[in-house]
């Protein structure tokens, strides 16, 4: 399986306007949505992740679907035929052996590491895990980590650590793609960037504009 990371969108909210959003970002090139509600119900995650599941395929079929936390509600969506990939883990949720062992050996698997101590034991689990999600890059009220930002300076001692691919959160817009190529992530990862503007599909094209060109950048065979 070929991981497009370079701009991927994490979403916010559960109307129609967050699967719109992320289909018009799958249609500009997204290589990955995140459906992402933590405040909603179980049978509600299943419904939005179903639908933007199956808007995204429309949409490309090239962009993959994971569920942030829930291996579980990723299960059940697949058991529907929605076209979901995976799922994105925090460090409190379901080990990634576990996962992998769930979801089979074809799923995508991503694990959120926000310390370089975290990044060191994930490496030890690389054939089960596809990327990191590492961050905060910024301050951002999406999700409070309690941890200090990286900043441009604590993403190269993050990348040297792991031979994952490390995709950056935490307030990055378009503007940093490319300070941030430079430190050897693979890939950017965007909420309210994507999610707040009034051309998703605009926002997309500038950040994969924004990659260096010698620099494909992104991918991972899994």
């Amino acid at each position: 399986m070929n991981l497009e990371f370079r701009c991927y969108l994490v979403t916010s909210g559960t109307d129609r306007s967050t699967v719109d959003t992320a289909a018009q970002a799958a249609r500009a090139g997204a290589g990955m949505v995140q459906v992402r509600a933590k405040k909603t119900s179980a049978a509600q995650l299943l419904q939005l992740t179903v639908a933007v599941a199956e808007a995204v395929a429309e949409a490309n079929p090239q962009t993959r679907v994971v569920v942030n936390d829930r291996v579980d509600i990723a299960m059940a969506a697949r058991q529907r035929g929605a076209a979901v990939h995976g799922v994105h883990l925090g460090q409190e949720d379901l080990p990634v052996t576990d996962a992998r062992t769930l979801l089979g050996g074809e799923a995508i698997i991503g694990l959120s590491a926000g310390t370089l101590e975290q990044v060191r034991q994930a490496d030890q689990y690389r054939k089960i895990i596809d990327y990191l999600g590492v961050g905060p890059f910024r301050p951002t009220p999406t999700k409070d980590s309690g941890r200090e930002p990286l900043g441009l300076t604590g993403y190269p001692r993050i990348v040297t650590a792991t031979q994952l691919p490390v995709i950056a959160i935490g307030d990055v817009t378009p503007q940093d793609i490319g300070e941030l190529a430079g430190t050897g992530i693979a890939g950017v990862a965007l909420v309210r960037s994507i999610m707040q503007a009034a051309q998703p599909g605009r926002v997309v094209h500038d950040v994969l504009a924004a990659w260096p060109p010698e620099r494909p950048g992104s991918s991972r065979q899994s």
